[in-house]
């Protein structure tokens, strides 16, 4: 009998306890798991701990984003934010080198770009982007195995927050934006921060407005003119990713998941759903676990 899943897993870090950095490279090859079993375990849905990069170096690799799939073929970078729910689907052998820093050990502004750029499609590297890239990522790692100097973890972070840094120059190559955001923009990007964090509880755009310093009309003209979309269809959005993710890697009914979300009004919630994503709640779990 398969165990009940309360709750979508996190995979933690586990080089230096009580530290906020994870630097490894590894070789995996398919004939390394002898058993369905160990491979179907190697591929289970889950979040990382701190914001991820995985280097892929050699090989190819098929994995899924918040139900985006990506076929990703060396050399490339795959970006993970913590919130975001990813899935191996296949691999051929591969060779990845792989960095994981908590928010608390970047740069606050890194910190804020990659809040920025998520969510983000895998970044292909040219072959000098992919020599630099390596550099930096071997000083990184040998600065990981230097634990008797004293100044170990300075050195650790700091060459971390330089990859990450360079890697962001270069996702950022990827998206075209303009030199000065305009006001719209930038009440956007506002915007888009603190719903990250307060989309459980917070469900009305006057409530963000007044978080804003701004009017609700201004809010929406602003979303609409950057996005295309109200303030509504981007809180609701949210909201409805978060119950795909939990329906999808969880066991929760879907009237748990509702009360995860915010919602005491479980007919609500459902018809949300429905509305949002064109299908009732448990019609997604069922198609997506066919």
């Amino acid at each position: 009998m398969s165990k009940i899943k309360k709750a979508i897993p996190i995979n933690a870090m586990t080089d230096n306890p009580g530290q906020g950095i994870s630097i490894d490279r590894m070789t995996i090859k398919r004939a390394d798991f002898t058993t369905e079993v160990q491979y179907g375990e190697a591929k289970q849905s889950h979040r990382d701990e701190g914001h991820t990069f995985h280097i892929v170096e050699e090989g190819t690799v098929l994995i899924e984003i918040d139900f985006q799939t990506y076929h990703v073929t060396a050399p490339a970078v795959v970006y993970m934010h913590p919130n975001q729910v990813h899935r191996i689907l296949e691999f051929e052998n591969i060779t990845v080198s792989s960095v994981a820093i908590k928010s608390e050990d970047l740069n606050p502004d890194y910190l804020e770009l990659l809040e920025d750029l998520v969510p983000s499609k895998p970044l292909v590297l040219t072959e000098q982007t992919s020599s630099t890239v390596s550099q930096i990522f071997l000083l990184s790692l040998d600065f990981s195995f230097q634990k008797d100097n004293r100044l170990h973890y300075a050195l650790l972070k700091d060459s971390c927050n330089t990859l990450v840094a360079f890697l962001i120059s270069q996702f950022l190559g990827q998206v075209k934006t303009a030199t000065q955001p305009s006001r719209f923009e930038t009440v956007a990007k506002s915007f888009k921060k603190i719903l990250e964090k307060n989309y459980r509880t917070i469900k009305r755009p006057s409530e963000y407005a007044e978080q804003l310093n701004i009017s609700t009309a201004y809010l929406n003209e602003c979303i609409k003119h950057t996005t295309g979309f109200s303030v509504s269809q981007h809180i609701h959005d949210r909201i409805i990713l978060e119950a795909k993710r939990l329906l999808y890697h969880t066991d929760k009914s879907v009237k748990e998941i509702a009360f995860d979300l915010g919602y005491e009004d479980y007919p609500y919630f459902s018809k949300l759903f429905t509305k949002v994503a064109g299908m009732s709640a448990l019609t997604f779990r069922n198609k997506n676990h066919d």
